[in-house]
């Protein structure tokens, strides 16, 4: 089991391409991660902590892979019990309200799941960036001990 699950939400593969960068990173430090691009509720509920990195699709929806998983959990209501958690949202501010919508709804659940959110989600603008990987990289590194311990 990893120490650390990565749910991938991704509809084109930007964060797909992000979790990589991530998982690459903490190989360079020897830290045991996996992606879960088609996640069922053990993956969330099985590892030392969760990063889930996703971006939006629609009016703020979850892209297509994460609709399966998300829809288990609000059913199963499987209890985190603390367990430490990060989300990193893409999306494009151009969308109005719904910017993000993905992210926040993963934010949202894990909380009412009574996962241990170690810091706000982070919201990645594809309007002021042209590299999410750098950003969330970055982004991670600063929580990485909140989040890993």
């Amino acid at each position: 089991m990893a120490t650390l699950n990565i749910i991938v939400g991704s509809v084109y593969g930007n964060a797909e391409n992000v979790a990589e960068e991530v998982q690459t990173f903490l190989e360079d430090k020897g830290i045991d991660s996996e992606i879960f691009k088609d996640p069922d509720v053990s993956d969330f509920t099985d590892p030392k902590a969760l990063l889930v990195i996703t971006s939006t699709t629609g009016q703020g929806d979850l892209p297509p892979n994460l609709e399966f998983p998300i829809d288990e959990l609000r059913t199963q209501f499987p209890l985190l019990e603390q367990k430490p958690f990060a989300v990193a949202a893409l999306g494009d501010s151009s969308y109005g309200e719904s910017f993000c919508g993905g992210g926040k709804i993963c934010q949202e659940l894990l909380t009412e799941l009574q996962g241990f959110p170690v810091v706000d989600m982070l919201e990645v603008d594809a309007m002021e960036t042209l590299e999410p990987e750098q950003d969330v990289l970055e982004w991670f590194k600063g929580i990485q001990q909140k989040l890993l311990g």
